[in-house]
């Protein structure tokens, strides 16, 4: 059922629709590198047929996994032969163009740069982290998104009609067509597998009710060590970030479904813990480390509710980042001072012989005196007093600017620190 012409090519009206900058150059002919990046079951491998039958180019494809430089350098050279003798280009479709190696992208460069190879790489990752640089500056990067439920349904009644699939020999309620393109997850290749397998079990006229055992499970896609990791991670931190518990949970069972390991979401969620929420609110990382630790004892299922727990305590938690912009503070200051020395007031005088040296001499011990503060300055020598930790006026970090105001008050008076 692969589609043979653009017209056939279903969904991506953004990228191959009439009128789109790609799709006149595949149709004129003009067509420069691309790199085609998006989920699996978009279209992707599709497009690079639709190009080859539509192109005047000769087609070549390889599959990242199982070709070398070698075999590389023998397409370029073939296709430098091939322009130079016949005036013809060559189209060179890379499958999973991410698993090339540094040494296997290099190899392309000269073929792509002087024209003789028109590279369309395909991959599931963010080109702009696994491919070249060189190849991306070299080529057109196009983003395909998750095909539509209306894209998968055109997609699921073609096949029903069309002579390369059933050719009109099997019946299927709208409901089942429509269950399965939820079911498909943005993927057209995941949607033509389920109603084949349907058809198979559940005979030539399916109905809800006899397909509901095979359409239970949703495809979730999700691989714990690529591109959609990542994305969903971000959007469950920015979610929580953003004060949504209900956003941060639906994020993080996308996780739980998928496989991802429990651990890791209490790990993002203490940290998160420290780094967004500080002291506006210092029970939130007792409060993920106690789930935490709660989980060990448990375990699964139900450690799910400790996962919960966490997580709308720290979404709903009053934000700040008053601890992590100090630590930029603190790191800024040290790199940029002359020297870190430490003046002798505060210095460490275990024998009498330092004290004489004047180690320890002056130093003013706080719970001597009111408030358990006195004017000091801890600061190196020679270095101003700074305010790296500035609280927020947010939950309890407002009481601890109130606080800190009236003792940096003192602190501030005292000389600076001359040895």
């Amino acid at each position: 059922m692969r589609p043979r012409t653009l017209e056939e090519f279903i969904g991506q009206e953004d990228i191959v629709g009439p009128g789109t900058a790609l799709r006149t150059a595949i149709e004129k002919d003009q067509l420069s590198s691309a790199i085609l990046s998006g989920p699996p079951g978009t279209g992707k491998t599709t497009l690079a047929h639709v190009i080859a039958n539509v192109t005047q180019a000769q087609f070549v494809q390889v599959n990242a996994v199982t070709s070398g430089v070698k075999e590389l350098k023998e397409i370029c050279r073939a296709a430098e032969e091939m322009l130079k003798n016949l005036k013809q280009r060559t189209v060179l479709f890379v499958d999973e163009i991410h698993r090339f190696n540094r040494g296997q992208q290099d190899a392309l460069l000269p073929s792509v740069e002087n024209g003789s190879v028109i590279l369309i790489g395909a991959t599931t990752q963010n080109p702009y982290f696994d491919v070249n640089a060189a190849l991306i500056s070299r080529s057109q990067v196009v983003l395909l998104k998750p095909l539509s439920i209306q894209d998968l349904t055109t997609i699921l009644k073609r096949a029903l009609t069309d002579e390369r699939g059933f050719n009109g020999k099997l019946t299927v309620d709208d409901t089942v067509l429509e269950r399965i393109a939820h079911i498909a997850n943005g993927d057209g290749r995941i949607a033509l597998n389920t109603l084949e397998l349907t058809a198979m079990t559940a005979g030539k006229k399916i109905t809800l009710a006899n397909a509901e055992k095979i359409l239970r499970q949703k495809s979730l896609r999700y691989d714990k060590s690529g591109e959609d990791h990542y994305n969903v991670i971000s959007a469950f931190i920015k979610s929580m970030r953003g004060s949504d518990p209900d956003a941060a949970l639906l994020w993080m069972y996308r996780m739980l479904e998928s496989g991802e390991d429990p651990r890791f979401l209490f790990r993002r969620m203490a940290i998160f813990a420290s780094e967004d929420i500080g002291n506006a609110d210092p029970r939130a990382l007792q409060v993920a480390v106690s789930a935490w630790q709660a989980f060990e004892l448990i375990g699964m299922p139900e450690g799910e509710f400790f996962l919960a727990h966490a997580c709308v305590y720290v979404s709903q938690a009053p934000k700040s980042n008053a601890v992590t912009r100090a630590m930029g503070s603190a790191r800024r200051a040290i790199h940029d001072a002359p020297t870190i020395e430490v003046p002798n007031h505060l210095r460490n005088a275990p024998v009498k012989g330092m004290k004489q040296q004047g180690y320890g001499v002056d130093y003013q011990y706080p719970h001597n005196h009111e408030g358990a503060v006195v004017e000091a300055n801890y600061f190196p020598v020679g270095m101003q007093p700074q305010n790296f930790y500035e609280p927020s006026d947010r939950g309890f970090e407002a009481e601890v600017r109130d606080r800190m105001m009236t003792v940096k008050k003192r602190l501030r008076q005292a000389p600076v620190s001359k040895v």
